[in-house]
């Protein structure tokens, strides 16, 4: 790959490398330059910045504003989400954004996510019942995407009919099919309609969750009673939140428990040590972060004003994307970074943010996923995959790190 951090003269590579082979591709950059000009998949140009120090600065950094407001005409967004889902944490800056987190943060409380666990078991266990039945599975489609599923829609209060469309549309966003761009319109107007819909019946008959308590919040502080500074959500706020928390909470999560597996499957000592010793696993599960994490990518940001990253000048109202997973894998920071090791000093990895926009849910991921593997690893000590190496494949996509299936016997 061709180092373009200069002045942004050269003109920006492609981006085909980093979807098919990222690892390497990553390393070839990091090499090359700390920060080059790209292609973004929608076509329009972004600064990518690929060594650890500036990555871990920049997701800190008050001037990369995360409001599109202050995106430049022209440069890349991601993909477009009307106002009722676009007004969520993922697009805002200070004062808004400490004013919604603080209201989600009473969910994913060390207590909260505590009281999680057992029904998280319970889950996993019974999703493993039905695949043992059977001798084999697809472990993307039968336990690492059905257990983060259960577990968040159980905190929002989201009915077990709606759960399989929900699947259907977060596939279509995080993996969009660029022969049929319909697709993703279609998903969208789906989920606004289901998110409106859920909150209107929740609305008429709370319960006992989450996104009850929520519409309470919102419903209560009226402009007659609610003082300055008080904690209000507006409806577009509520909705999108709603959105954010029940994406999140699923993407992120299926993907790390995919690829963890996978990882173990390729390193079958590691495998072995961990089915001996499962109270290894918290730490594991750090390394499994920084090796092969479910985003590559930060969220796009856009500079307030006019600043350099790795002695690149960026304009502002310019895109800059923060590679998360090249920082992971920065050898000044991870000394042989391509070697999956539980021994190392994984302090510091990127793979759930750092500063204000540190992952909310990270707890809720982290007991999700030790205990998807303390419960497979215990159930099926045999595990092996049940089909070559070569034909497990990841999802085509830029910003999200998934497995399309995982293939598995036991």
């Amino acid at each position: 790959m061709p180092n373009t951090a200069d002045t942004g003269s050269d003109a920006p590579i492609d981006v085909t490398p980093l979807l098919d082979d990222p690892y390497p591709a990553y390393a070839a950059l990091r090499e090359a330059g700390p920060v080059h000009r790209i292609t973004a998949a929608d076509g329009n140009p972004a600064w990518l910045v690929t060594r650890y120090d500036d990555v871990r600065s920049g997701l800190a950094d008050p001037r990369l504003s995360l409001d599109k407001r202050h995106a430049a005409p022209g440069g890349y967004q991601g993909f477009s989400l009307p106002p009722a889902l676009d007004a969520n944490m993922a697009n805002m800056d200070p004062p808004d954004h400490t004013r919604i987190r603080r209201l989600v943060a009473k969910a994913f409380t060390p207590r909260r996510v505590e009281a999680l666990r057992a029904p998280t078991r319970k889950t996993a266990d019974a999703l493993l019942d039905a695949m043992a039945e059977r001798g084999r599975a697809d472990l993307i489609a039968d336990y690492a995407g059905p257990l983060p599923i259960t577990v968040i829609c159980d905190l929002l209060g989201i009915p077990h009919r709606d759960r399989r469309d929900f699947l259907a549309w977060s596939d279509a966003l995080i993996t969009p099919d660029p022969s049929r761009p319909e697709l993703m319109k279609e998903a969208i107007g789906a989920m606004q309609e289901f998110y409106t819909g859920l909150i209107a019946a929740k609305r008429a008959e709370p319960g006992d969750d989450l996104l009850s308590d929520l519409i309470a919040v919102r419903d209560d502080q009226t402009a007659e009673g609610a003082g300055e500074g008080s904690e209000r959500l507006s409806e577009d706020e509520l909705t999108s939140l709603a959105f954010l928390l029940l994406f999140g909470g699923y993407e992120n999560t299926v993907h790390l428990i995919g690829n963890a597996v996978l990882t173990l499957l390729d390193h079958p000592e590691q495998l072995r040590q961990l089915q001996r010793n499962p109270a290894e696993l918290p730490a594991a599960v750090e390394e499994f972060l920084r090796f092969d994490g479910p985003g590559p990518l930060s969220l796009r940001r856009f500079p307030t004003e006019d600043l350099e990253i790795g002695g690149v000048r960026i304009a502002a109202g310019e895109t800059v994307l923060l590679a998360i997973a090249s920082a992971n894998r920065d050898p000044e920071r991870f000394p042989d970074p391509a070697t999956f090791d539980r021994g190392r000093d994984r302090s510091g990895h990127l793979a759930l943010g750092h500063g204000i926009h540190y992952c909310l849910g990270a707890p809720l991921a982290r007991m999700e996923t030790v205990i998807a593997l303390e419960a497979l690893l215990d159930r099926f000590p045999g595990l092996r995959l049940d089909v070559p190496r070569g034909d497990v494949r990841h999802r085509r996509a830029l910003r999200s790190r998934g497995l399309i299936s995982l293939p598995v016997a036991f």
